[in-house]
């Protein structure tokens, strides 16, 4: 697929920022937002709600090469009346839009829809969500995924592990900040990748001749999030971890390291950290 255009919807969230912020070589991003953005006069915004306005998501699906789904509420960010079933919602509106354009589309899942499990994860292991957004985020892949097949449009469910920066560690920091300590001394380990590294990961996908109906997405390896807060320069104290605490989840990328032109690197704190202070600055109201 060469230079393709992409419908980025939910582009105002903070993986859209990413994308603005690193954007993507050889791919044209037409980007949609609920309402004008003030002091963004570059890209190629469309204004429209893509629940009330399925005509003009239509239209803007029109041409494009692939959608990429990022909207949705995110938990903590949205307020207490966030309703978790527009990531339902938002996914079908997706996969219509795509399936009339001959666009596939790309949703922005997570890997909560394992729930609180532990060892290496494959993409075929059994979903298992235990908060109220994993649940929403396994019930938008079977739908989704139910609907493209009734379509005829080819959808991939990406299951994106910890972002380092907008993390429960990194991204959510504040002085006096506590981890779980296990009984062996160590923090949490998890699935991460760098905000950058992040950007590059889709843009590949976006640009990949086929992808999978599902894809975990991160850097190979498990992070303590001590370490990466560490690697931050960002101080923190530790407790004794509760006996439902999980010390390690992390996401088999097998799969995901056979699509890409180069696999990824392991995850490094350093490496994240370093590309997470570059961005910060520009996210820091996002």
């Amino acid at each position: 697929m060469a230079n393709p255009a992409v419908m980025v919807l939910g582009a105002t969230g903070r993986i859209g920022r990413l994308l603005q912020l690193c954007p993507p070589d050889g791919l044209h991003l037409r980007l949609q937002a609920r309402r004008a953005q003030a002091g963004s006069s570059t890209g190629d915004w469309h204004v429209f709600d893509p629940l009330a306005e399925p005509a003009a998501l239509a239209r803007a699906a029109e041409g494009m090469a692939a959608l990429l789904c990022l909207a949705g509420p995110v938990p903590g960010r949205g307020g207490k009346d966030a309703d978790m079933a527009d990531h339902i919602r938002l996914a079908e509106a997706a996969v219509r839009a795509g399936a009339s354009a001959g666009a596939r589309v790309l949703l922005a899942s997570s890997a909560a829809v394992y729930g609180a499990r532990g060892g290496l994860l494959a993409e075929d292991a059994p979903l298992r969500p235990a908060s109220a957004y994993g649940a929403a985020k396994a019930e938008m892949e079977a739908r989704a995924a139910a609907l493209g097949a009734q379509l005829g449009g080819p959808v991939c469910a990406l299951r994106i592990g910890n972002i380092a920066g907008l993390d429960a560690a990194l991204g959510g920091w504040r002085p006096g900040f506590t981890l779980d300590r296990f009984a062996g001394g160590g923090t949490p380990r998890r699935s991460y990748i760098g905000a950058r590294t992040l950007a590059e990961v889709l843009a590949a996908l976006l640009a990949a001749p086929a992808l999978p109906p599902v894809l975990n997405l991160a850097q190979p390896g498990a992070v303590e999030m001590g370490a990466l807060l560490q690697a931050a320069g960002r101080p923190f104290a530790v407790r004794a971890a509760p006996a439902a605490a999980i010390p390690e989840v992390a996401l088999d990328v097998a799969r995901l390291q056979a699509l890409l032109p180069v696999p990824l690197a392991a995850a490094d704190p350093a490496r994240m950290a370093a590309e997470w202070a570059v961005l910060e600055p520009d996210m820091a109201d996002g």
